[in-house]
């Protein structure tokens, strides 16, 4: 995912016993025991705040005496350069991953298991976040940090369509919707027919499943009826907008739309909101946040959680220096930093409490726990290559067609991906 950040100093108790039973003819734990050797680190651009990589670099190098090498890497094409790197005799020691792409990279073998790990150091780790580093009941990354959608409004068309507060409730929410339409000429929220990941979250909600097992292979599960529910609640909410029903978020990009002073609420990112700030200055002091409500009060919508795990590459012989990098960069200290300063979601719910001051993020934080992703399965990755078979489907019933029909139409085109071989 293109937000990130890296967390990173701390915990240096817990380096005194591991390294005995390293790798590659490393010594002993501690700084005497790694003197001389580099760490290096993969992470893409954007993910390590000038501060947080600083201090983290400090620690690392202060606790083990080794020294690391960050190296930035651009997203595209990082899937390819990833799936290369892992099967060469020199990988790099700790690679940043998007959290749907981690069981792909595991199940080729390419990660080294880190569940010794998760029971010193994860055990409190919130689990939706930490399902994605899991595979084949395996841990194979840590979770890093999660993102997810708000509401983001326009604060003087609520107060123009006489709205005060927030809704707590998904009908609450279409309430306010309706009363924008009504009362001012906004359009009350800009949804385009093919937000897929607001769709997906729509999806985790309802427990609806995007695919399922039949004769040992993994088919399509878009005729499931939960999954026509969560499709209905989509209808309804882009029954507010006049956005294309056969575009995503980005086609046009909707920060710049709602930047425009005229639109109600979107359903994005915290960065959004910056993006729309950047078009129109003067947007600024209009842009408030809420929760994505769900069906009843205090129970959020479902979200999907984009995000970046941590792992360490199986071919590296230095698995165990790379581990005791994990322990820094993953330590209290420094995830709660890296939630700091730049407003993702800790990988611990203890930690949320880090995000104070951070509106876009206060409002994100209280989803996270009923969050979730797409399949978790390899055979995934192919699926939402363009154009999206689901997305597809999301256009025909908008346009008109039955669940039922619509799911028909794209089931030929979604079985195919789902059995390419990764």
């Amino acid at each position: 995912m293109k937000r990130g950040l890296m967390a990173a100093i701390g915990i240096a108790a817990l380096m005194a016993s591991v390294a005995a039973c390293g790798s590659g003819g490393e010594g002993t734990s501690g700084a005497d025991g790694y003197k001389g050797q580099t760490l290096t680190l993969w992470v893409m651009d954007g993910s390590t705040p000038k501060q947080w990589e600083k201090d983290v670099r400090a620690a690392f190098e202060k606790e083990t005496g080794a020294k690391l090498k960050l190296e930035a890497q651009q997203w595209n094409g990082i899937q390819q350069k990833i799936t290369t790197a892992l099967s060469e005799s020199d990988p790099p020691d700790v690679i940043e991953v998007g959290n749907t792409q981690t069981p792909a990279y595991a199940k080729t073998g390419g990660l080294a298991d880190l569940s010794d790990l998760k029971k010193g150091l994860g055990a409190d780790w919130t689990p939706s976040i930490n399902k994605s580093a899991v595979y084949d009941g395996k841990q194979y990354a840590a979770p890093w940090f999660a993102v997810n959608r708000t509401v983001i409004y326009n604060k003087k068309v609520w107060a123009d369509a006489g709205l005060k507060g927030t809704p707590n409730t998904r009908v609450g929410f279409f309430e306010a919707l309706e009363t924008i339409e009504r009362k001012t000429d906004a359009e009350p929220l800009y949804l385009p027919g093919q937000n897929w990941y607001f769709f997906d979250g729509l999806l985790i909600g309802k427990g609806a499943d995007l695919v399922k097992k039949e004769g040992g292979k993994w088919v399509s599960n878009l005729d499931d009826p939960k999954v026509g529910e969560a499709m209905k609640i989509y209808e309804k909410y882009a029954s507010y907008s006049t956005a294309p029903k056969d575009k995503d978020e980005a086609t046009p990009q909707q920060a710049e739309v709602f930047a425009k002073g005229k639109t109600g609420a979107f359903i994005g990112l915290g960065w959004e909101a910056a993006t729309a700030v950047e078009a129109n200055p003067e947007i600024k002091k209009d842009i408030g946040y809420f929760t994505i409500p769900g069906e009843r009060a205090g129970q959020p919508e479902g979200v999907f959680l984009g995000g970046s795990n941590l792992a360490v590459a199986a071919g590296s012989e230095k698995r165990e220096l790379a581990k005791e990098f994990l322990k820094i960069a993953l330590s209290d200290k420094f995830e709660g930093a890296l939630a700091e300063e730049s407003g993702v979601i800790p990988n611990k719910e203890s930690l949320q409490d880090r995000l104070q001051g951070n509106p876009a993020a206060v409002a994100a934080a209280p989803a996270v726990a009923r969050g979730g992703l797409t399949p978790l399965i390899p055979e995934w990755a192919a699926v939402e290559n363009p154009p999206n078979p689901v997305k597809s489907y999301m256009t025909a019933v908008l346009k008109g067609k039955p669940h039922a029909a619509a799911a028909k139409s794209v089931k030929g085109e979604l079985d195919k991906r789902l059995s390419q071989k990764q």
